[in-house]
Parts: C-alpha cells; structure tokens; sequence
C-alpha cells in the first residue's frame, strides 16, 4: 500500500469565529503573517513527508479558512523542487470552475517537468459553494467538465502539430503546449467517487479512483469500479487503482493518541459550518440526484458506523473510529485498524492520510508522521489482495 500525507492547510486561528468558515467568513478575520507561518508549517511537514519515504497530495479550496490552498498546482510547483522521491497527487482540480482548460493543462505539465515525471493528477468536480467565487453557472456543470478533461488531455498528449479547439464551452484558435510533460500521454489521472455509479464511470476510464471518509460505503464504490473495469478491460485492476482517505492520530501511547484526535476533529466540526444557499445551488446536481436526496432518508448518506447507525454530527472519537473516517492509537493498533478496514472493503492501494487535520500542531505533526511512516507503513506494504470471490458485489447499489 502507498501512503500520502495530506493536509487542507487550514487557518485554525478563525476556527472561533461564529458563522460559515466558507464564502461569508470576512476576511478580515486572516491575519497574512500568520497564514504565511502557518503555509510554510505546512510546506515544512510535506518535507518531512518525503524525508520519511510517504508520497504527497495537496487539494485546493477557495474562500474558506478550512484550507488555504487556493492552487494545489502552485504548492505542487514548490514541492516539485524541494522534494527528492515522494510521488505528487494534485486531487484536485476544480474542471468545471476554471474559465481556462487549457492553462490547466499547462500548469500540469510545467510541474510534472520541474519534479521529473512524479506528479499525478486528480480532475475533480470541485464543491457546491465554489461557483460562487468562480463566477460560473451550476447549470451544464459537468458538460463543461467533460469537455475541460477531454481538451486538457489532448492537450497534454500531443505530439503533433498544434492544433484548435471548437467546443460547446472552450475555444482556442491554437492549443500549443510548452513545455510538454515528461509522462506521456499525460501523467496517471485520479478521480474522486462517493457511490457505486461514480465509481462505475471511473473503471471504465481506468482512473484511479478515490474515495473520502466514506467509512463502509468504500466499499461499493470500490465494487463498483472492479465491476465496471473488469468488463472494460478483461481483467481485475491491481489495488493500487483504489485510494482511500482518512484521518490518521498515531502516537507512542494510546493518551496522546486521543489527544491528538481530538484536536484533529475539529475538520469535521469546521467543514459543516456553510450556509444553507451554498450547498446546492440549482442546476449543479442532476435532477436524478435530487429527487433521490428528497425522496431518501435524511441521514441516508452519512457514513454509518458498524452497527448500522449513521455517524452522529457530535460523534465521539470511538464512533468516527467506528465509521472508519478516523484511526487512531499506537502503531499496532492503527495498522490493526487499517488492515480491518481494507479488507472489509475488498482492498485498496492507496492510503490517502491526514497527519494533521484541524487544530494539530506541528510538533504532534511531526511525531504522527514519523510513527506512521516507520512503525505502521513498511507493515501496510506487505498487504496482500482479497480474493476477488471474497468481495461482495451485491452491496453495490
């Protein structure tokens, strides 16, 4: 298994402000020498990352003090020279917010080139709330999705003349790439899926396919994406096709293991405060998709925990433990944990971890890291396949 550190780059300083933390939040409340400290922090534990042997992935988010990383390219680049080994996941880039497909396509390979060839790619649909900043229209949201990937991919992979581009979204008298990546046709492309179907459309593209604190339901997004990349290329698709993220408060003992925990919970808690007219505005989701969200019980996509029972919005560290969003102990017990959890969902490749969410400090950070990458990561490495008879289809719904 592959383990990539992760972290939203918060500015937790703003954490006490009542209200939103996205979009309303004014910004008067970020003082810029602090977020300059707490970014560089940041850049400081993904260094440590690499020195470790973990591969990175950064995100972007815009107008919200849960993640400073407006450009997970722009960090991508810095990284790109800093770093020696550590392969680099942008997941991802906001398609359908970007007026300018094919400067996408440049960034990306302006870093693969700077890193030598170690950047991956992840083309997401990008959150709700950020067609307002964007200035974009929610209606034919995935439309220009789709024609934004198809533009940047033949960008990407050219290796002919320059060529033009006349789509129902983009247009470009001339797509000429300088410079071009070093992998070729373009670097690997991740996508993000939180249900079957999703991860349906991703098997059959051969991407690979990622799914966030989705606790038991990984499990048929991962069945779903087997399904659908079996019947598209003959064969199953090796584990490291499947990524899973999560949060990770690893410590000597089992006290400051908690403790750590809880001062990462706080993503959770800070990621659900958004005003109500942001969550989906109309046209962004397909009308399917909505009249299954009214139709269904309110609680019918919170992750559930073992038993059955939907994570609770206060839930404690045991029940986010339970519902496999978080994992938290010694190293035994969270490589324990972990081992559980990948074969209850049929097996996956990538741990996507978040050594520091929230309120973490650096120092804790650091410590977290390094027990995991020494103690819990060689260990994960040695997992084996589950057997594909093993996995259970029917649960794909």
């Amino acid at each position: 298994m592959k383990v990539w550190q992760f972290s939203e780059q918060a500015y937790h300083p703003a954490f006490e402000v009542p209200g939103a933390m996205r979009v309303t939040l004014p910004q008067h409340h970020c003082d810029p020498q602090t977020a300059g400290q707490l970014l560089n922090r940041y850049l400081d534990e993904y260094l440590l990352a690499d020195e470790l042997g973990l591969n990175i992935m950064v995100n972007e988010h815009h107008a919200a003090a849960t993640c400073m990383s407006t450009s997970c390219m722009t960090t991508l680049a810095i990284l790109a020279r800093q770093t020696q080994n550590a392969r680099l996941l942008a997941l991802g880039i906001p398609l359908a917010n970007r007026s300018n497909p094919l400067r996408v396509a440049e960034e990306i390979a302006m870093v693969d080139a700077l890193s030598g060839g170690r950047l991956e790619v992840g083309l997401v649909k990008g959150a709700s709330y950020e067609l307002f900043m964007s200035n974009r229209q929610p209606t034919g949201f995935m439309d220009r999705f789709w024609e934004a990937h198809d533009l940047i991919l033949a960008a990407l992979g050219n290796e002919g003349d320059n060529f033009s581009w006349e789509g129902e979204h983009f247009h470009y008298r001339t797509a000429s790439m300088w410079p071009r990546p070093i992998q070729q046709p373009h670097p690997p492309i991740w996508m993000t899926a939180s249900s079957a179907s999703s991860g349906r459309i991703y098997g059959k593209l051969g991407y690979t396919c990622a799914t966030f604190l989705s606790g038991a339901i990984a499990r048929s997004v991962f069945a779903g994406y087997r399904e659908a990349y079996a019947e598209q290329f003959g064969r199953q698709p090796e584990r490291d096709k499947l990524a899973y993220l999560a949060l990770i408060a690893c410590a000597s003992d089992r006290k400051t293991a908690f403790r750590r925990a809880e001062e990462m919970k706080s993503y959770f808690t800070t990621a659900a405060r958004l005003d109500p007219q942001f969550r989906n505005p109309r046209g962004f989701n397909p009308v399917e998709a909505n009249v299954r969200m009214v139709k269904s019980d309110p609680n019918a996509m919170r992750p559930k925990m073992r038993n059955g029972k939907p994570l609770p919005v206060d839930g404690s560290i045991e029940e986010y433990m339970e519902a496999g969003l978080m994992f938290v102990g010694t190293p035994d017990e969270v490589y324990e944990q972990l081992a559980r959890f990948h074969d209850e969902t049929g097996g996956f490749g990538n741990l996507l971890m978040m050594g520091q969410a929230g309120e973490l400090g650096h120092e804790d950070t650091v410590d977290n890291l390094t027990l995991f990458a020494r103690e819990v990561a060689p260990r994960l490495a040695e997992l084996t396949d589950v057997p594909v008879e093993d996995v259970r289809y029917e649960a794909v719904g």
